[in-house]
């Protein structure tokens, strides 16, 4: 079993569940003052997700679903609190009687620059416990690094560009500094250089190439870095196998949260976490890279088991016979005795 000096999960990752009322809105219980809080409206179909951080600033809004520029959103999420947050009247956020799920991480506040790299970061905010940091930064045009301040590498790194239109660009481990994937879109994996310019993170930065989605010249951007906390968070790849009995993937946890793709197919960012489906079988469906409401998998993808997850589908999509799936996982376990994650309910 896996160990961990997380005592409690939900002080740095917390699923909240909450219903509109289209005016001002405290949404409490997150258990921590999020940094980073990802929402979206389960009911209504054509509601876009919406991403807002403590470093760009409340009411500076991004969308995984969009390739947009970021947009001020003064009616949006309003201010990050002592235990949650507060969104205004916006229908994408708090519209009238809808359900919402928002995922929050913390991290630092809006932090100060990081000089590691051959860029500044405008601001680096960093949780070296729970391997999370938020960084903006400025691009050149010309291969780069940029600090992300988290002391180990990351396996996961998502990047905005916000000043103008362009796709978030996905680095995860398992596919390596050669390739990436489209947080927006449903391309598989797209080898290119000049994105990470063919080179994996360090302990201290990461690295760019020229491409405008990560590093156009006067261009303003963000980036969500992730890395592995043993017992918290697991970020790794598994191979399908096309039946029901599938996969079983050991994460050392039992997790709260997962995001997965298969990287080889065309196919979508799937969402899930244990609040909208508390038992084990998970087939509540939300796509990172579509505005679609929540809607039930007639077969479900995956079992939440107590130290990792399982797939229980034959499609392609989830678990598709020699299939490639990335994933990052975050636990939901209180820590027992020897520090040891509590696995069972």
């Amino acid at each position: 079993m896996a160990y961990t000096t997380i005592n409690k999960s939900t002080d740095y990752f917390n699923t909240k569940l909450y219903t509109g009322n289209s005016s001002t809105l405290n949404v409490t219980g997150v258990g921590h003052q999020p940094d980073f809080t990802w929402i979206k409206d389960r009911t209504s179909a054509g509601d876009d997700f919406a991403m807002y951080d403590a470093v760009r600033g409340a009411t500076k809004r991004i969308r995984s679903n969009q390739n947009d520029a970021e947009n001020t959103q003064s009616t949006g999420l309003t201010s990050f609190d002592s235990d949650g947050f507060t969104v205004g009247t916006n229908g994408a956020s708090n519209g009238n009687g809808d359900t919402f799920v928002s995922w929050n991480w913390k991290a630092n506040g809006q932090g100060s620059s990081n000089t590691d790299g051959s860029i500044n970061t405008t601001y680096t905010s960093v949780n070296t416990t729970a391997g999370f940091s938020i960084s903006t930064y400025t691009g050149t045009g010309s291969n780069a690094t940029v600090g992300h301040g988290l002391g180990v590498a990351p396996k996961m790194i998502l990047i905005k560009r916000l000043s103008a239109a362009d796709n978030w660009i996905v680095y995860h481990n398992a596919i390596g500094g050669t390739k990436n994937l489209y947080l927006d879109a449903t391309n598989a994996q797209d080898t290119r250089s000049d994105t990470f310019n063919n080179t994996a993170p360090t302990s201290s930065v990461f690295s760019l190439g020229s491409a405008t989605g990560t590093n156009g010249s006067g261009q303003t951007y963000v980036a969500y870095c992730f890395a592995e906390k043993t017992g918290y968070s697991k970020i790794g790849s598994f191979t399908g196998n096309g039946n029901a009995d599938g996969t079983f993937i050991y994460t050392g946890f039992r997790p709260a949260f997962i995001l997965v793709r298969a990287s080889n197919l065309v196919t979508n960012f799937h969402l899930y976490d244990n609040k909208r489906d508390p038992i084990n079988r998970a087939d509540i469906i939300l796509r990172a890279n579509a505005s679609n409401a929540e809607a039930t998998n007639s077969e479900f993808a995956y079992d939440f088991v107590s130290n990792g997850f399982k797939a229980r589908s034959s499609s392609s999509e989830f678990n598709g016979s020699g299939n490639t799936f990335i994933y990052y996982a975050v636990g939901q376990s209180l820590v027992g005795s020897n520090n040891v994650p509590c696995t069972a309910r």
